[in-house]
């Protein structure tokens, strides 16, 4: 028998055996950068594009893997974020709408959470913008640091980090928005003479006006990337004076395509499609997809984000609620077939779009195809050059390319051949000869909605009295939500089928009542019958299908009735209502609801908050461009 004190002792040493061990796994865990840039198509060097100005981004390109099928899950940035943080597609969580006030299950405190409790010290740099009402939970969960000042250089000694370097440099307030004399003073000046993109030099996609603004403001893009670029390269060089290149697999991509016109907010490529770069230092080789510099095909999207970091890191099992896969890693899984992203209101622009990106192919669903890519909108028309586009709007003088993105209303359903046709031009929809891939990612598109319980089938007014004191993904897991029935019906928009609708018209559930008003928008002739249920409508109790209805008899008829319902409901105390209500009245233009706007307006002149914001950008909108009476 061996004595009690060598078992002790035995103890002892075995205890430091472990802790040494558990002391060279933590130091064998590879630190993880990523570097996020703000509205950015792969306008670089190294994704082809030969008048961007890139060397630093270019030369991180020949370390690392360069995907070239990388893919946001929105275009817009904020739902982009809250699915980042959560490995969780925003359909799913229910923070799909701009500025979501939505909660999330409280269990989830964000990915990073994770990582702390394994060890890791992580920090957050500038943005979190997580599209939900519990972001303060979640950053006090995720982040050891949050700030301006937050990086890895806070951590403890040798203890592996996680850190999210936000630049804002590239984002749409600098290249669109700003007047020109502050992008001038707060971002070109940063670059020498020779570094300023010729505006004469600038190459235009087709779908745009070649007038001079056009011309100085995709320049003035360029610039942003420039500068953006040379603070990736200043980062870089931190990580190198810190000694940590060696331990530390670096990302860098951007939130969603450009702020460009007909980029952010749409769901062409050039809106969803990211540059994603992934550099593997020699110590962590075995999980490189490619060899340094070389490029994959690998379709991957934001979902995907969370699960491959956990991946990396060592954490090998992923909650449940995270629906990404690890791309990277032990962990890795299977590529996907095809990505999926989202469109939803983005500020006062109200819209539901949904698509599906296949290595070739794009398709498309517009569930709103009465409004168009072009929707006015206060905080995105202060930029200049949004007015050419209005004019060519005006002129009737657009190409086909122009037109797509500027008439009033949309296809139903697209879908485009991203080989033959990388700009999304030609709408393949009716051609007989891709009736296969279109019924493919058709049917890709309803499984995926049903089954990851995409809550924009509930309209925003309505999911608010759905959920009562619980969060939306939380209500939606319940069995309560009809995804298949309420997608059936959203299916019926754009199509003419009266019959349907009507019946669909008198469905006990709201969701599928409201989608079959939607569509009334679409039909070419709205019949007696028709009028005689939307007016039935006006009195449905619920409110969203009250607002839908008054709005299509207001566009369409210009019915008295419908309007007083409009004005009356912007003067309630749920600020998503009155959103919703005025922004119908400013797409209505009509004249009539002046005064009502302008009550409106006066009401809402100082009210804090982003609800508020967005309706004052609609009065302002109305203001602007109704005339009175």
């Amino acid at each position: 028998m061996v004595p009690r004190s060598k078992l002790s002792l035995l103890a002892v040493f075995a205890s430091l055996l472990l802790i040494t061990q558990m002391a060279d796994a933590a130091d064998e865990r590879p630190n993880i950068l990523w570097i996020t840039a703000e509205d950015m198509s792969p306008t670089l060097g190294c994704y082809g594009d030969g008048f961007a100005t890139s060397p630093a981004i270019d030369h991180l390109a020949t370390e690392s893997t360069r995907y070239t099928h990388a893919f946001a899950t929105s275009p817009v940035c904020s739902p982009s974020r809250a699915c980042l943080i959560h490995g969780t597609v925003a359909t799913t969580l229910g923070t799909h709408p701009m500025r979501s006030l939505f909660p999330v299950p409280s269990a989830m405190g964000g990915f990073p959470a994770l990582l702390r409790d394994a060890g890791y010290y992580t920090s957050n740099n500038v943005k979190t913008d997580y599209n939900t009402s519990s972001e303060s939970a979640i950053i006090q969960s995720s982040w050891d640091a949050n700030g301006e000042e937050a990086s890895w250089r806070g951590r403890a000694k040798d203890q592996p980090f996680f850190a999210v370097m936000n630049l804002m440099t590239s984002h749409q307030s600098r290249t669109m928005v700003w007047p020109y004399e502050q992008f001038q003073q707060e971002v070109q000046g940063q670059l020498g003479t020779d570094q300023i993109h010729d505006p004469q030099s600038v190459p235009l996609p087709p779908y745009y006006p070649d007038t001079p603004l056009v011309r100085k403001t995709v320049a003035r893009y360029y610039d942003c990337v420039a500068v953006m670029d040379a603070q990736v390269g200043k980062l870089l060089a931190q990580l190198e004076a810190d000694g940590l290149v060696d331990n530390t697999i670096v990302f860098f991509y951007s939130d969603h395509g450009s702020g460009m016109p007909r980029h952010k907010r749409a769901l062409f490529d050039s809106g969803m499609r990211v540059p994603l770069l992934v550099r593997f230092p020699e110590k962590y080789k075995q999980w490189a997809p490619t060899k340094s510099g070389d490029t994959s095909d690998r379709l991957v999207c934001f979902e995907d984000f969370a699960p491959t970091v956990l991946s990396l890191t060592g954490i090998e099992s992923q909650p449940d609620w995270m629906r990404g896969q690890a791309f990277l890693g032990p962990t890795k899984t299977k590529p996907h077939s095809v990505v999926f992203g989202h469109r939803d209101r983005v500020d006062e622009i109200l819209d539901m779009a949904r698509s599906v990106r296949s290595k070739r192919f794009l398709y498309i669903r517009n569930f709103m195809p009465h409004l168009g890519y072009n929707q006015q909108s206060a905080w995105i028309d202060q930029g200049q050059v949004r007015q050419d586009f209005y004019a060519l709007e005006r002129s009737g003088k657009a190409n086909a390319a122009q037109q797509q993105y500027l008439r009033r209303n949309r296809p139903v359903e697209e879908l485009y051949d991203c080989e033959s046709d990388p700009l999304n031009l030609v709408n393949l929809v009716d051609d007989a000869g891709f009736q296969l891939h279109l019924e493919s990612l058709r049917q890709q598109l309803d499984t995926h909605m049903v089954e990851s319980r995409d809550l924009g089938l509930v309209p925003e007014i309505e999911l608010w009295q759905r959920i009562e004191n619980t969060a939306p993904m939380q209500w939606a897991s319940s069995g309560s939500f009809q995804s298949k029935r309420i997608l059936d019906a959203a299916k019926l928009v754009g199509v003419e089928n009266p019959t349907a609708i009507l019946a669909a018209m008198k469905d006990e559930e709201a969701a599928v009542r409201y989608w079959a008003v939607v569509g009334c928008h679409s039909l070419r002739e709205l019949t007696e019958s028709m009028v005689d249920a939307l007016n039935r409508r006006l009195d449905d109790s619920s409110v969203a299908i009250s607002l839908e209805a008054a709005a299509v008899l207001g566009k369409r008829l210009g019915d008295q009735r419908a309007m007083k319902r409009l004005m009356a409901l912007t003067q309630g105390d749920d600020l998503t209502v009155v959103l919703h209500a005025a922004r119908m009245l400013e797409w209505i233009q009509d004249p009539r609801s002046r005064p009502a706007i302008e009550k409106l307006a006066a009401r809402f002149k100082d009210e804090p908050g982003d609800l508020a914001w967005f309706i004052r950008f609609t009065t302002e909108g109305y203001l602007s461009r109704v005339p009175s009476e």
